[in-house]
């Protein structure tokens, strides 16, 4: 099969971020095992979802791990021209279908770069990892790493993952966390509000502690100009509370982001922040004992890149790819937690991010080609025996 041929199948498959993923994993491995590869399942405690990996090549240390995710976002509420779930060619260069950028792109030049694998002499092996629920917080990666690293005797070296960067090497992504803060307060007249706690008072209180916490950050040099912005970021991106204007409120609620860049904690900033939502509770309760601040996990924080130059996967990315410059992005994916795992990692994927989780997703066909030549590049230099 082509790569736009497999492209098309697995832009098929709708399944979305949270969604069962069973359909396109389970095609995915009957394709893989039909070239003799054993394929290794890691299941979801609830067993409807699942993550995939495989070796091809012998069982050597050294190896190249090709890291993907299964799921994509929502089209639901974006004005489409074309049927976002079948692969359309209106012939004009481009592929168009959700996630034919992000990230089903990379997906199909790993699988129809399978048979070639195959063939190949490679001295050291071409690990796939194809995971799910990456959409909505990189959920699956930790137990794929986790599970790839228990699974086999030898110990891989790299991780590609996959991400649209137009063939650029990536080596460095910010990391998110994402929290919701609820605020316990006094119902009441509003012209109690001294005799009262209004949550929503409190809560905005919080907003703009966590608001010049970033703009501390930024006075106390805490850049890193390879990123734009260079800074880390706390954003509030939703605020809930009140019933009417006359009406004190007891309860309020804000979700909120933290980017990170790699000199910044994320940890230390939420501990400090919960410090002083304690400052707060200890000042407020003499006026109502029930006030309370509680900050929850809204999903696991999602680790930052800082792959070193002096790596050896960026000698290799450059040389596969093509490109010798290296970027950085904001945005959060899963070479973060493959480079906790112990695996040297860059992003470098088909595909502009810019066409990612947008009306009307595309990916240019020449980046599908160069996408297969990065591979070949890839497979011909894992077949060297000198190769480390």
């Amino acid at each position: 099969m082509t790569v736009e041929q497999i492209l098309k199948k697995l832009v098929s498959f709708p399944v979305l971020g949270g969604d069962s993923n069973l359909s396109i994993i389970n095609r995915i491995k009957a394709y893989i095992e039909s070239f003799g590869i054993e394929v290794t399942m890691c299941p979801n405690e609830d067993r409807n979802k699942a993550s995939l990996h495989c070796r091809i090549g012998p069982a050597v240390d050294g190896g190249l791990i090709l890291s993907g995710h299964t799921d994509v976002v929502p089209v639901k509420g974006q004005e489409w021209n074309t049927n976002p779930f079948e692969l359309t060619d209106i012939g004009d260069g481009k592929l168009y279908g959700r996630g034919s950028c992000d990230m089903k792109g990379f997906l199909a030049t790993c699988l129809a770069s399978l048979p070639e694998m195959v063939k190949a002499n490679l001295t050291k092996p071409i690990y796939f990892a194809f995971s799910y629920d990456e959409e909505i917080g990189c959920l699956a990666a930790p137990e794929l790493v986790e599970h790839i690293k228990t699974t086999y005797t030898e110990k891989p070296k790299y991780a590609i993952i996959g991400e649209p960067s137009l063939l650029e090497p990536i080596v460095g992504q910010k990391g998110i966390y994402v929290l919701e803060t609820h605020v316990n307060g006094s119902a009441g007249h509003s012209s109690r509000i001294k005799q009262e706690v209004s949550a929503i008072h409190e809560a905005s209180r919080l907003v703009l502690w966590l608001e010049n916490k970033m703009n501390d950050l930024i006075d106390a040099g805490r850049l890193d100009h390879r990123f734009t912005p260079p800074h880390t970021s706390l954003h509030i991106g939703k605020f809930n509370g009140g019933i009417a204007p006359n009406i004190i409120a007891d309860k309020a609620s804000f979700f909120w982001d933290i980017r990170t860049i790699p000199m910044d904690d994320v940890h230390d900033i939420v501990e400090e922040f919960r410090a002083y939502c304690r400052t707060r509770e200890d000042q407020l309760r003499s006026v109502f004992p029930e006030f309370k601040i509680e900050t929850i996990e809204n999903h696991p924080s999602v680790p930052h890149l800082d792959t070193k130059e002096s790596e050896d996967v960026v000698s290799l990315i450059k040389k596969i790819s093509g490109n010798s410059k290296l970027n950085t992005v904001a945005f959060a994916a899963e070479a973060g937690q493959f480079a906790n795992g112990g695996f040297q990692s860059v992003i470098c994927g088909p595909g502009s991010i810019e066409q990612a989780h947008r009306a009307n997703e595309f990916i240019e066909k020449e980046q599908l080609i160069k996408g297969m030549e990065m591979l070949e590049n890839l497979i011909t230099e894992m077949s060297q025996p000198n190769f480390k």
